[in-house]
């Protein structure tokens, strides 16, 4: 960043300059930071700098970053005007601290983490000491393959920011493909949950299924299952609760029990799993007034006997 837009970004600065031409940094070149990090050089910036520890990042970085410089952190700090920070959850506190320690020059240089789980407070330490702090996840899943840069346009990047910084990370995100989405600080942790509630989740729902239509001898259970759960997710997005079908949501007790019965005999470690999904959906099928109180009653009944007994 040159001197002039250093000045213009520190806090308390009325207007902010769109980020041209950065100097990019990379701590953490997991698949994540290393996407981000392509998306922002085909937008112009240049990356010049990464840290790389494990064969696989380094590996990363050479074939998606090649020429890039593998450098200790608090080396990639010194090159670079915006650092990414795309380390795990649990080992961003411990990473922004100890950069905020040593004498690597801090002041102006944008610090972005692309944390679900984190806002700012974590960038709190380097903040102190001049850094522009950024949150910027992408709302994303990545293989670490070519096609993830690719996934980054069009969609949606959590960002929260000091209001002084809001332009740049909003231009960030832009020059990245994706769309702004504004969370506020304290929202961060709700956010992050309701995320890997769907995509997570989803993930281990999905290969549930697949293992249980195995288990009943059906060949190819991927495609068996994939138009359905396309249809679905499309009704659950444009519907809502207005998507839900199922014996549970028609309140089909019998049927609800005998599939707990054939789970038991055939999958028990699947039985707690579809007692919790099933009372969830009855909550919400009876507060959408998708199922009646009288039915959902003996279907809750069922659920509640087979829960007791697990």
């Amino acid at each position: 960043m040159r001197d002039n837009e250093r000045r213009a970004a520190r806090p308390g600065a009325p207007e902010l300059p769109h980020p041209a031409q950065l100097a990019v940094g990379v701590i953490g070149a997991g698949r994540a930071g290393t996407a981000m990090a392509v998306a922002l050089a085909r937008a112009g910036h240049r990356v010049v700098a990464a840290s790389a520890v494990s064969s696989q990042s380094l590996a990363r970085v050479e074939r998606s970053l090649p020429g890039t410089a593998v450098l200790r952190p608090e080396q990639v700090v010194t090159k670079a005007d915006l650092v990414l920070l795309t380390v795990p959850d649990d080992a961003l506190p411990g990473l922004v601290s100890g950069l905020a320690a040593t004498e690597v020059p801090m002041e102006g240089r944008l610090l972005a983490h692309a944390s679900g789980r984190h806002g700012l407070a974590v960038l709190e330490p380097a903040a102190r000491r001049g850094a522009l702090p950024l949150a910027l996840h992408p709302v994303m899943t990545f293989a670490g393959r070519p096609e993830d840069v690719a996934r980054l346009a069009g969609t949606a990047f959590g960002v929260t920011a000091p209001d002084t910084l809001r332009p740049v990370a909003e231009a960030l995100v832009l020059e990245m493909g994706g769309e702004p989405v504004w969370v506020p600080e304290q929202a961060r942790p709700l956010y992050h949950a309701a995320l890997a509630t769907g995509a997570n989740h989803l993930v281990t729902l999905v290969n549930e299924s697949l293992d249980l239509l195995g288990g009943a001898g059906v060949e190819n259970p991927a495609r068996v299952l994939g138009p359905l759960l396309e249809a679905a997710l499309d009704n659950a997005l444009r519907l809502g609760d207005g998507a839900l079908t199922g014996p549970v949501s028609r309140g089909d007790a019998g049927t609800v029990a005998g599939h707990l019965a054939s789970l038991a005999e055939h999958a028990p470690d699947s039985v707690a799993a579809y007692v919790a999904m099933a009372r969830r959906t009855a909550d919400r099928a009876l507060a959408a007034g998708r199922l009646t109180p009288q039915r959902a009653e003996a279907l809750l009944d069922v659920l509640a006997v087979k829960e007791s007994a697990s």
